[in-house]
């Protein structure tokens, strides 16, 4: 544990990874599948766990602290109102509870994206069997050919009818950031609404769902956010609330849904009115170490500013991309660099098998991700260009020998 003792101020510098003293991978590039806990996460985790095992059930007194604090970083980062802030077990999490919770009428439409991650498709696919919806699939290509084209594809779609339009805001596969405002803005045009899918974005590019226009915005913790798997958040636009039928309440979605096991006798009731914003989701007992990590994490992000992140990011890619190229890897990044987020994925050369390239990566000490296929690179903060990326062209010339 003396690897975590605690400094004097642990302060998160672009570039340094001191505050990952365990870390394994010289070059750990997958922070858009998991990342690893900093100094300051595991001992926030850490303190929490002794004072449960120190007070028992006192312990949730600190866990209050905990979520409001969280609530108050989470709404910095979306843009918008802690009210409006839900706390959640991750990004499924917000999917479901919209997906199952929407004033569906039998025969509405549902927009989606083929080539999307599975968590933003399962759910509308399920309550289109609940509900007797119908599902509309639209290309990614065109979206990645240019803003306009998917956007033309987009209104198409809208064109026929649709009720809801469920996007990611970074694609896992490729890292192209989608147009949201845009396609929020066409949404609204034709009497949609637009949920967005943010975790591959949430802490790696500037995200502003209010200026966005999104109607909904889910996350999780452990990807760009830095924190560990079963904390997330949900947005829901304050004009949407009303008309939400909340499926996945439970007993505290009631407004004062503690007050029978505090005040005494009398206040057991099963009549209390639902909370009337975001929080309505929060409807039991939470993850709570795993919101103790995401508050510690959120604090450095904020710290060192999102744009700094994203503008990091990118240098060490800008510098990468050549040397992939270079090697006959063929680059999904956008041309546009108004379109990229912290992601390069690219496409092997021929007769490469992605999985053999991956595995030797691994073993020079360079932790990558192959979705679909593609070999995915995703630096955050603590990735260093001037130290990291001699050992990573050094260990794809070997990968490929």
């Amino acid at each position: 544990m003396t690897d975590i003792a605690r400094p004097s101020a642990p302060i998160a510098r672009l570039g340094d990874r001191s505050l990952f003293p365990g870390l394994g991978p010289a070059a750990y590039l997958n922070h858009a599948g998991v990342s690893p806990p900093s100094v300051p996460v595991r001992r926030a985790v850490l303190e929490l766990l002794e004072a449960y095992a120190t007070t028992g059930g006192h312990a949730v007194v600190a866990t209050l602290g905990v979520r409001a604090r969280l609530r108050e970083k989470l709404a910095r980062l979306l843009g918008v109102r802690p009210v409006d802030v839900a706390l959640t077990f991750g990004t499924t999490h917000g999917v479901q509870a919209i997906a199952l919770s929407f004033p569906w009428l039998r025969g509405d439409r549902v927009v989606l994206f083929d080539g999307e991650f599975p968590a933003n498709v399962t759910p509308w696919q399920r309550a289109a069997e609940l509900f007797g919806l119908e599902t509309v699939f639209i290309p990614l290509a065109p979206f990645e050919a240019s803003a306009d084209a998917g956007l033309g594809a987009l209104e198409e779609a809208l064109r026929r009818g649709a009720r809801l339009v469920a996007v990611s805001a970074v694609q896992f596969r490729s890292g192209l950031l989608m147009p949201l405002a845009e396609m929020a803005a066409l949404c609204a045009r034709h009497g949609a609404e637009l949920f967005v899918d943010a975790v591959q974005a949430l802490g790696a590019v500037p995200f502003d769902a209010a200026r966005i226009g999104a109607d909904y915005v889910a996350g999780g913790g452990h990807k760009w956010l830095m924190g560990v798997e079963g904390a997330g958040a949900l947005y829901v636009r304050p004009e949407r609330v009303a008309a939400l039928r909340p499926a996945l309440a439970g007993w505290l979605s009631h407004e004062d849904p503690v007050s029978f096991l505090i005040e005494g006798a009398g206040h057991l009731r099963y009549d209390r009115p639902l909370r009337p914003d975001a929080s309505v989701f929060e409807a039991s007992s939470t993850g709570a170490l795993a919101q103790a990590a995401l508050d510690a994490s959120l604090g450095l992000l904020l710290e060192l500013g999102i744009p700094a992140i994203h503008a990091h990011a990118n240098r060490y890619l800008d510098r990468l991309e050549p040397a992939l190229q270079a090697r006959g890897f063929s680059s999904h990044r956008a041309r546009d660099a108004s379109r990229r987020s912290c992601i390069l994925a690219a496409t092997p050369p021929p007769g490469r098998d992605p999985r053999r390239l991956r595995d030797a990566l691994a073993r020079e000490g360079v932790a990558v991700a192959i979705p679909d296929g593609l070999l995915r690179f995703a630096p955050q903060w603590p990735n260093d260009a001037d130290r990291e990326l001699d050992r990573v062209v050094a260990a794809l010339d070997a990968a490929l020998r």
